[in-house]
């Protein structure tokens, strides 16, 4: 999570005037956490701060109420969270959006703060990236991480159900590889890319790229997983039984692979309480890819709670 700039800009060439309300501080219990944002011009509006009543007020208020505001959710709003949220809110126009520059962008009245200021000197000089949060009417961003390249390598009934539930996702940016055009549905939400030999395509994947291995056959999976190994990838993971993995591991190794680099692969995907339906195996599957981006992003956010003054 952090500020997409790019986004906003792209909203802002659409549609003139542009406003972004981000929830800058969060007290008890709240729809959403602190850096959540919703882009609001004129007839519409992307992203989502949460809370139905909230998120609506905040919408309808967004060009008459520019700064921070904060709304007790439930003597305000009659929402049953009982916390409080302050939100920041934003008119952007082109020239103001363009001015947006920096790995962390950091807005407030008057000189900034001493914390703000050191937040920005350590992201400059060692790249290192905060916490949104409100630092003595400052708010401060770091910018939005891009998306995770994900491929996903299979359109089957599992690979299907993996473009549903992944596609909406702002995190991923989905290709799809499959040993024919047919294969894929005739609107599918990601890249689409026919191989015949699908793991002459694990070359052209980015380096840091994330795989899922999940064709209709055991041998173009083993395939991709030795031309992964040889390639190097971020995660990979693997669908199949432990029995599977075991003949796999077995294999793997055989064509040279260490048994500490093919330990890499995840295998097998999912959660197993879930079940084995397509949209099951899916569901467990986002959840684990969610949840090891975020350990990732938050590991590369450095505390400055001690010097914040939040």
């Amino acid at each position: 999570m952090g500020f997409d700039t790019a986004a906003l800009r792209e909203a802002v060439a659409r549609h003139g005037r542009v406003a972004r309300v981000v929830v800058a501080e969060v007290h008890g219990s709240a729809p959403r956490e602190v850096g959540a944002a919703m882009l609001v011009w004129d007839g519409g509006q992307a992203g989502t701060i949460g809370g139905g009543a909230l998120e609506f007020e905040a919408a309808r208020e967004a060009f008459g109420r520019e700064g921070l505001r904060r709304y007790p959710l439930g003597p305000a709003l009659g929402q049953c969270c009982g916390g409080a949220v302050t939100l920041l809110t934003e008119v952007y126009d082109a020239g103001r959006a363009a001015a947006l520059d920096g790995p962390v962008i950091a807005r407030g009245p008057g000189e900034a703060p001493l914390a703000v200021r050191r937040i920005l000197g350590a992201a400059r000089a060692r790249g290192e990236m905060p916490a949104p949060r409100l630092i003595r009417d400052w708010f401060v961003e770091p910018g939005a991480e891009h998306a995770v390249p994900l491929w996903i390598w299979g359109a089957g009934h599992v690979g299907r159900a993996l473009i549903g539930a992944l596609a909406p996702l702002p995190e991923f940016e989905l290709t799809w590889v499959d040993t024919a055009p047919e294969r894929f549905p005739d609107a599918p939400a990601a890249r689409c890319l026919p191989v015949a030999e699908p793991a002459r395509a694990v070359a052209t994947a980015p380096q840091e790229a994330w795989h899922l291995v999940l064709t209709y056959s055991h041998e173009i999976d083993l395939a991709i997983c030795h031309a992964l190994l040889s390639r190097g990838f971020g995660f990979a993971g693997l669908i199949g039984s432990d029995t599977k993995w075991a003949r796999f591991r077995s294999r793997l190794a055989a064509l040279g692979h260490a048994d500490a680099h093919i330990a890499r692969i995840c295998c097998p995907i999912g959660q197993k309480s879930l079940g084995k339906h397509p949209q099951a195996i899916a569901l467990g599957v986002a959840a684990d890819l969610l949840g090891r981006k975020h350990h990732r992003d938050g590991a590369r956010w450095t505390s400055h709670s001690s010097a914040s003054g939040a």
